[in-house]
This record gives structure tokens, C-alpha cells and sequence, in this order.
């Protein structure tokens, strides 16, 4: 990591900075967002990246997904403290992925950085991301874990095996790169949030009109103290979704399946034939039926069930499903109003 530094106030009026907006959505962030925001804090003035190229951070776009531990009220202290943070509330929860779309949909800088809200990711090398991206002239820079994810074995080994079965069925080369924590050029952000819909996997989407892709060494920290929001569930929830929307690669695998299946039943059915007619089979055997039977029979349903989830993403998106929205503040609205019982003698 390359140290950055403050640009002198006298010089600053020459300097024409990359401009950055810093999208970090947040579920359960109540105790971990300050901290983050500290962090970001010194980038609000313009700084100088270890690379020569001057930055400052304009706005830290706060999108709410409705978390359980109270984070909402923490984004508004954190609005009240710095003019920078802009608080974007969604009408319930979407996951992770939609949040970040929502936050790169109301961003407005040149460049979108994404991070996570348990600290995880050190904001000090955004400066070394911006340098990636402007060596490599790279319009996507996802950050490359020096050291190991601080989760536990099984869930980085599940994490590797998924980003390798993904790659098999993807015509994105990048799959086996995709991070939480990536410089995104502002105008493809915007572009990706506009036209992603429902439930499509963020970074296959950026993987659609970006060709450009680099990675800048980090180091990953742990997440706040906190215990993390994916269950195995939702961590299979999350590789389904990319899964499925990674290209029809997964249907040609179907046919393609389907077909060895059919190959090797006809191979089958002729070896039962000759063994019939040189008498080799003296009475009909029901266990190779049935064998036969559960097979073929199985891998129709399974493959029917792959169809009938692509459908599903047809489906949801041919209705117009979004894939979030946004609303005002909650508690600045009608649901905020204390009844007249409830407030302070002197207002009533």
C-alpha cells in the first residue's frame, strides 16, 4: 500500500481530483458504520494517492436495507455529523447486492467505491485501487485478499469452489475475482444499476458491459467483532442467484447432459436386446427397470427444475418486479409522528 497524502490548501485551487462516491449498504452496521465513516473521514479533503493522482471522497452514499439491530438510527447520526453522508432508504430489505445498486443508482461521482459496513475492507487502500485503475486504465478494480478471508475454512473453501463451478458455466472470465470491495467507474455503475433487474448477481452484470477488469492487493480484517449476516442458506441463496445469472451456459449443460443420458440408455437398451436374443436373460429382470426408471426419471426432474428457475427470472423480471426502491426517511414521514398524547407538554 502506498501511502497518500494531504494536498497542500495553496495548491488545491490547480488540482482537478478524481472525484469518489463510497456506496456501503447496511443491514446490521449499528456498531461498526462509525468506525467506517472515521476512517473515510480524511478522504472528505483532497489528497494525493501514492501513484500522484489527487482524490477526494464527495459523498458516502448510506443505503438502509432494513436491518434488525437498529442501524437506521445510527445512518442518521452519522448524516448529522458529516454533510458528506447521504442516507438512501429502501422500503424493505433487499439483500446486499440490490442495496449496492441502489446506492451506485443515486451516486454521482466519476468513481463508486463499494465496500462492506463491518470493516472488513480498510478504506486507506482506495488510493491504491485508483492507482490500479488508472495504470491499467481498468473502468473495474476488485481488491485481491493478501491474506486469508477471516471466515471459517469450510466457508472459504465453499466460497473458492462456487466462484470455480460459476466460471464453468459463465462466459465471464472474471468470476473467479468478484469481491464486495471494487472500484467501479462512476458511468458504468450507473449504467449496470439502470438496467440490472431483479435478483441478477451485481458483479455478472458489471461483467456485461466492462471488459476492463483489474485487482489491487488488500488486506481483509475481521468484521467488526460481529457475527456475519450469511447463513449457509443465504450463502446458497447467493451462489444460486449468480448461478443463474451468469448466462445460459446452465441450459446448455442440461441439454448437453440430457443427451449423454439418452446415449447411454440407448447403449443399454441394446446390450439388453442381444443378451435377450442369445438367451443370456432368462426371465425379465425388474431391478434394471426400475434402475433405468429412477435414473432417467431423476435427472428429468432436476433438469426441469433448472428451466423452471431460469423461468423464474424471466418471470419476475416480465412482471416488472423492481429490484428495490427507495423512499424517504421513515421517521421523517407520516409513520415518524408522535400522537398528541405523546409530546412534550410545551408542543401541544
Amino acid at each position: 500500500m502506498l501511502p497518500s497524502s494531504p494536498v497542500n490548501s495553496g495548491n488545491e485551487e490547480t488540482i482537478n481530483p478524481h472525484r469518489m462516491s463510497v456506496v456501503v449498504p447496511v443491514y446490521q452496521g449499528r456498531t461498526t458504520l462509525g468506525g467506517v465513516l472515521d476512517e473515510l473521514a480524511p478522504f472528505f479533503d483532497v489528497q494525493i494517492s501514492g501513484g500522484g493522482h489527487a482524490y477526494v471522497v464527495d459523498e458516502v452514499l448510506l443505503v438502509f436495507d432494513n436491518g434488525p439491530d437498529g442501524s437506521d438510527g445510527e445512518i442518521r447520526r452519522l448524516a448529522a455529523k458529516y454533510p458528506q453522508v447521504r442516507p438512501v432508504w429502501l422500503s424493505r430489505n433487499y439483500g446486499q447486492h440490490a442495496a449496492t445498486l441502489a446506492g451506485m443508482a443515486s451516486s454521482g461521482g466519476e468513481w463508486v467505491v463499494t465496500l462492506d459496513e463491518d470493516g472488513q475492507h480498510d478504506p486507506a487502500f482506495i488510493p491504491d485501487m485508483l492507482d490500479t485503475a488508472m495504470s491499467q486504465q481498468a473502468a473495474l478494480v476488485y481488491s485481491r485478499a493478501r491474506n486469508a478471508a477471516p471466515h471459517g475454512v469450510l466457508r472459504n473453501m465453499a466460497s473458492k469452489l462456487s466462484k470455480r463451478v460459476i466460471s464453468g458455466v459463465s462466459s465471464d472470465p472474471n468470476v473467479t475475482v468478484y469481491q464486495s470491495y471494487r472500484l467501479v467507474l462512476g458511468d458504468v455503475a450507473r449504467a449496470v444499476s439502470a438496467y440490472a433487474g431483479t435478483g441478477v448477481y451485481l458483479d455478472v452484470a458489471l461483467g456485461w458491459i466492462t471488459a476492463r477488469v483489474a485487482q489491487c492487493d488488500v488486506v481483509l480484517r475481521e468484521e467488526g467483532g460481529r457475527r456475519s449476516g450469511y447463513s449457509p442458506r443465504k450463502l446458497l441463496s447467493h451462489f444460486w442467484r449468480m448461478f443463474l445469472t451468469s448466462g445460459t451456459k446452465g441450459l446448455r449443460l442440461v441439454s448437453i447432459v440430457g443427451a449423454a443420458l439418452a446415449l447411454v440408455g440407448a447403449v443399454f437398451a441394446v446390450f439388453v436386446l442381444i443378451a435377450r436374443l442369445f438367451d443370456l436373460i432368462v426371465e425379465p429382470g425388474w431391478a434394471s427397470l426400475m434402475i433405468v426408471l429412477l435414473v432417467a426419471s431423476g435427472a428429468v426432474l432436476f433438469f426441469l427444475g433448472i428451466v423452471a428457475e431460469y423461468i423464474g427470472v424471466a418471470v419476475n423480471s416480465a412482471m416488472g418486479r423492481p429490484a428495490y426502491v427507495i423512499l424517504n426517511d421513515i421517521a421523517a414521514g407520516p409513520l415518524g409522528r408522535q400522537a398528541a398524547s405523546d409530546r412534550p407538554t410545551s408542543a401541544r
